[in-house]
């Protein structure tokens, strides 16, 4: 069983169930969180080494993402496939991965 599986999982036994747009919603949210942690660490950027990041954040994003995916009816390791090949070959041509 793959992550995406695993989540898909967890939010039928757990009833947690919303609309596509709720999921965007919490993806957003918990990005956001990512960011705000970020800032008050490193005093809004004045010492980027102080750039610090909690692994369960990380996590509660991922979950929002792969819930997403699974809401959507996107495999999430496919979608990856594709940003990776898209962005290959934009070193490719570009030298830049930047779009």
């Amino acid at each position: 069983m793959d992550e995406q599986e695993r989540v898909a999982r967890f939010v039928a036994e757990n009833d947690m169930e919303c609309p596509p747009a709720y999921r965007l919603l919490d993806l957003a949210a918990e990005v956001g969180e990512l960011a705000a942690d970020a800032n008050d660490a490193t005093g809004y950027g004045a010492d980027p080494d102080a750039f610090d990041v909690k692994r369960d954040e990380l996590g509660d994003a991922l979950f929002a993402l792969l819930a997403l995916c699974d809401d959507l009816g996107v495999d999430a390791g496919a979608a990856l496939d594709e940003s990776l090949a898209k962005y290959g070959d934009r070193v490719a041509e570009t030298g830049d991965a930047g779009s």
